[in-house]
């Protein structure tokens, strides 16, 4: 079992930055597939960005790519996620998730994550 805490999220000006972290428990960081969502208010979560184990296998959304990069660090057991050219429809509480796979899965339906954050709330002004 994995415990994850994100942080990093406040509100900043259309076309500004962020970087959000989400620190994991334990020792078997790296045993996990990870992945960051965001949920609007009215709207379903939807898939951000996903990194495989190795760090090496990641995906972005459409509507992030160019703008945004996943990346972890499992010796500080921590997954990141680089928000540049932030827009307000950005705007959303943003959640990181973790589940158990191969060294290179990666996983991009909210439904194939076991594990998920308390999110962090992210607010972009136009």
């Amino acid at each position: 079992q994995v415990q994850l805490i994100e942080s990093g999220g406040g509100l900043v000006q259309g076309g500004g930055s962020l970087r959000l972290s989400c620190a994991a428990s334990g020792r078997t960081f790296d045993r996990y597939a990870m992945g960051w969502f965001r949920q609007a208010p009215g709207k379903e979560r939807e898939f951000v960005a996903a990194i495989s184990r190795s760090g090496n296998i990641f995906s972005h959304a459409d509507s992030v790519k160019g703008r945004f990069t996943i990346s972890r660090d499992n010796a500080k057991n921590t997954l990141y996620l680089q928000m540049n050219s932030l827009k307000p429809e950005d705007t959303a509480v943003y959640y990181c998730a973790a589940v158990a796979g191969d060294y290179y899965y990666t996983q991009t339906r909210a439904l194939g994550y076991d594990y998920w954050g308390q999110g962090t709330q992210v607010t972009v002004s136009s």
